[in-house]
């Protein structure tokens, strides 16, 4: 257990900083790129961004999730496995891409309004960049994932870097100093990532192939091809509402709903080291009674402290778009809060996934996902036409809670966990009061508007404290943490129930939730 640990921590931790620091420095780009796009511009790119991790999820027909299983049965052979998924997914998004290239006109005509594309820009050449992107995409994440694979840990690191920094440099040629805007955004991409990707499957050509394997190929989709629908149906949450609000509020719209979304990521960020460490340690409780005791206490601790992220989220809004965006995009400040909270039920999805996974029943991912996207799109186009952006919110979170019901429902008749429903709700009641108190009553600029939302923001753990929520074997433990020697010595003494891996479709989705942001 301890090595696995150790295994864990190494190869976690330079994905997480990998994926952090390259959300860090977009972030801290974007004053320089909103000063110099239109929020047309971004708001066509966003969705064509958006679009190709869709299409990659559909392409790759459940083959890099099988990897990540196939590749440590002991019955395969991990060399062969790595030959034949790639040559899979070499010919199809090679004959994907191929299919879609000569139909760049007509997707770009569903996808957007002449009028609302910037001008002097193409569509269909947008569509055609984004095509190769598709090509890219795919093949780029099959090759970051042979390092994860082989625990290279600091060639992960640096070949992600490399390509993040490479790809915003050529971004700023592009956008800030030939003014290329959406093309801009979109070249910077997907050409350096097109210049790694053929650098390292040179680099790697020896333990590739580009000759298919039927036999394993089989046995990869009969294990990949049934997780597919379920990925496709929860990334399409976060697909759909750009669609619709493109055809109907127009790119300018799309651009500020997904600044917005950029900017609310900011509890995703925070939350991955949680989302790293958890499944081990959810397997790792041999007792299903102290585990179901266990869970319950997690979900409450989780979701009072991305309460407190979201609460801020919420309450310095406008103050976040002031500070790193042009005014022109000041708009986007209306969905942060709502999205923060989209975010913040995902992540408390993927909690409720690894104790679904604990069964061994993932099946059920499938209809929950496709119970909250059908809700996404129904509410996106009620909500859209007269709320704007702040709809598109709105049906977000609503989607989220419904996944989230479903997999408690679920989760219930597998493994019923007695979820602590009174301290959520004091949780849930201290962050309503706090922003209602904040948007009624509190100025939306200026120095005192910042120093009352700040006092307001530090009340919140008060506010927990006072109404008694944590409990008194909470209290004896935060003290502990004052001597974490002794604390990390008793979590070494646990040993694994069960399978302590990730589960395969838990990774991808996190990895794909990194490519869309």
């Amino acid at each position: 257990m301890s090595g696995y640990l150790r295994r864990l921590a190494t190869t976690g931790a330079a994905y997480t900083a990998a994926s952090i620091l390259s959300k860090v420095i977009a972030v801290a780009l974007l004053p320089l790129y909103t000063r110099y796009l239109a929020p047309e511009d971004y708001g066509v790119a966003e969705v064509l961004f958006a679009a190709v991790v869709f299409a990659s999820i559909v392409v790759r027909l459940g083959l890099l999730e099988a990897i990540l299983r196939f590749y440590y049965l002991d019955e395969e052979d991990p060399a062969r496995v790595v030959k034949g998924t790639f040559a899979g997914l070499f010919w199809l998004s090679t004959l994907g891409a191929s299919i879609a290239l000569p139909l760049a006109g007509p997707l770009s005509e569903l996808l957007f309004d002449p009028s609302d594309l910037p001008p002097g820009v193409s569509g269909a050449e947008l569509v055609q960049i984004a095509i190769g992107g598709l090509w890219v995409l795919t093949m780029w994440e099959f090759m970051i994932t042979l390092f994860r694979l082989d625990e290279r840990a600091r060639a992960f690191f640096v070949t992600t870097m490399l390509n993040v920094l490479a790809a915003i440099a050529l971004t700023v040629v592009l956008v800030v100093g030939l003014d290329e805007g959406a093309r801009g955004l979109l070249l910077g991409s997907y050409a350096t990532g097109a210049a790694f990707t053929v650098a390292l499957i040179a680099l790697q050509w020896r333990r590739l192939s580009l000759l298919p394997d039927p036999a394993l190929l089989r046995r990869l989709f009969r294990f990949g091809l049934p997780t597919m629908p379920a990925e496709v149906s929860l990334y399409a949450l976060n697909f759909a509402d750009r669609l619709i609000i493109l055809r109907t509020l127009g790119a300018a719209e799309a651009g500020l709903y997904s600044l917005g979304v950029k900017f609310a990521q900011a509890v995703n960020v925070l939350v991955r080291g949680f989302q790293l460490a958890w499944p081990p340690l959810a397997y790792s409780i041999r007792d299903d009674e102290e585990a179901r005791r266990f869970y319950a206490t997690v979900v409450t601790l989780f979701v009072a402290g991305c309460a407190a992220v979201v609460t801020g989220m919420w309450l310095f809004s406008r103050w976040i778009v002031r500070a790193l965006a042009d005014p022109k995009f000041f708009g986007s400040y209306e969905v942060i809060g709502l999205i923060s909270v989209a975010v913040t039920l995902y992540a408390l999805y993927l909690v409720l996934v690894v104790i679904l996974g604990r069964t061994g029943r993932t099946e059920f991912n499938l209809p929950a996902a496709v119970g909250a996207l059908v809700v996404n799109v129904a509410l996106n186009l009620v909500l859209v036409p007269p709320l704007g952006i702040v709809g598109a919110a709105l049906a977000l979170v609503a989607s989220y809670l419904v996944v989230l019901g479903l997999m408690y429902i679920f989760t219930e008749r597998l493994f019923p966990v007695p979820y602590e429903w009174g301290r959520l709700l004091r949780v849930v009641l201290t962050v309503a009061a706090i922003v209602g108190l904040a948007e009624l009553l509190v100025p939306t600029d200026g120095v005192d508007g910042f120093l009352i939302r700040g006092a307001l923001l530090a009340a919140y753990p008060l506010a927990l404290w006072a109404s008694g929520f944590l409990s008194a074997e909470e209290r004896r433990w935060l003290s502990r943490l004052r001597h974490p020697r002794g604390l990390l010595a008793d979590i070494r003494r646990t040993g694994p129930a069960v399978d302590g891996r990730v589960p395969e479709t838990y990774e991808v989705e996190r990895m794909d939730e990194d490519l869309r942001n």
